[in-house]
């Protein structure tokens, strides 16, 4: 069978490589073709364009890179004819993947939605353009089954594929991990966790340094894999950065808490049990715009998946050194500490369980196959 897949995000690109390794499993002769990352090129796809040329965050930002945008959608377009794919397979990143998700409904393609879009956020009247053009959707989030329920939208919840990635962690020292890092080992250990995107990284990683170095805790930067050691030297002065690139998951294993972007790294600190401070500023214009269009309660999955302020968010204004600070010592509290864990056990429950990229791959095989 031929597969093509489009993911526009690092996080697209960690579901998508482990949603192709269990397809690998059904299908004994694959193909696949996707817009992703390393990860997916990795378990075989031949990559047409990588998420770092798609990235671009808020709404003045996609203005500003509108041409690029059209582009890339008319080239995606024309590559998906050429190639002429058994199925076409949408990893969220809403506006560029609903656009083609019409496009192929046209051409006779079929099209299924893996990780839904977050329409119950905002602009949920995209539901109706979903309801005409995906032919499966496949939902993450135990809430999101209702929510399409609600327009007569049928979807399969498969879990969180997250829950996966993070249960096939390796047995690992502490010590020697912290000495591999360069980290004291008599030091309480801050994980930052900036982002991706260039715009919200060089936003908010002076500050979380400045409230590390403030706390005098030991710090350590989860690299993006879209940057690279020079873009964070720009930032953080090249004798005081610590900084690893691709070992996120075992940084965030060995740190005692963590300051993180809002975004899908909220949801995998909260799985590996570190205690965690959600934090967001990002273009003043974006999020006045955001401010009126998004409609929820919390900008983290974890919170939104509890239907509670399970973690802190601190969010532009309030992304403040001493909020920052504050929240910290607050997690240094043991028992702060020992009811948030607890609560991250509920939110595993949850998400349903592990095998959601078998359980996704099953269905989208069976799916094309019948």
């Amino acid at each position: 069978m031929k597969y093509y897949l489009i993911a526009g995000e690092a996080s697209g690109d960690l579901h998508g490589a482990n949603l192709l390794k269990a397809l690998k499993k059904y299908d004994g002769a694959p193909q696949f073709k996707a817009w992703g990352g390393d990860l997916m090129a990795a378990q075989g796809a031949s990559l047409v364009k990588h998420y770092r040329e798609l990235a671009f965050m808020g709404f003045a930002e996609v203005l500003l890179n509108l041409r690029t945008i059209l582009g890339n959608i008319k080239f995606c377009k024309q590559d998906i004819v050429a190639f002429q794919p058994d199925v076409l397979i949408l990893i969220d990143y809403p506006g560029f993947n609903m656009r083609i998700a019409e496009f192929a409904k046209k051409q006779g393609i079929r099209v299924i939605y893996y990780i839904s879009p977050q329409i119950w956020a905002w602009k949920k009247n995209r539901v109706f353009k979903l309801k005409r053009d995906v032919d499966r959707m496949l939902t993450i989030l135990p809430f999101e089954k209702d929510f399409y329920k609600q327009y007569d939208m049928e979807v399969d919840f498969v879990g969180h594929p997250l829950l996966d990635a993070i249960s096939e962690r390796a047995a690992f020292n502490r010590n020697e991990r912290l000495k591999e890092f360069s980290l004291a080992g008599d030091a309480q250990v801050l994980a930052l966790l900036p982002g991706s995107r260039s715009q919200e990284i060089r936003k908010m990683l002076p500050l979380m340094v400045e409230a590390a170095e403030a706390e005098g805790l030991e710090w350590i930067i989860a690299g993006a894999p879209s940057q690279d050691l020079a873009f964070y030297q720009k930032i953080v002065p090249a004798k005081n950065l610590k900084l690893v690139f691709g070992r996120t998951y075992e940084i965030l294993e060995i740190a005692d808490f963590a300051l993180v972007a809002s975004g899908t790294a909220t949801l995998e600190t909260a799985l590996i049990g570190t205690p965690e401070v959600v934090c967001y500023k990002g273009n003043w214009i974006s999020y006045l715009i955001a401010r009126v269009l998004v409609k929820i309660k919390y900008i983290s999955l974890v919170n939104l998946i509890m239907d509670r302020e399970l973690v802190t968010e601190l969010i532009q204004e309030n992304f403040t050194l001493g909020k920052l600070q504050a929240e910290l010592r607050k997690l240094g509290d043991d028992l702060k500490r020992k009811q948030l864990l607890e609560s991250y056990q509920q939110l595993r429950e949850k998400l349903g369980g592990a095998g959601a990229s078998e359980k996704a791959a099953q269905l989208i095989y069976e799916d094309i196959s019948s």
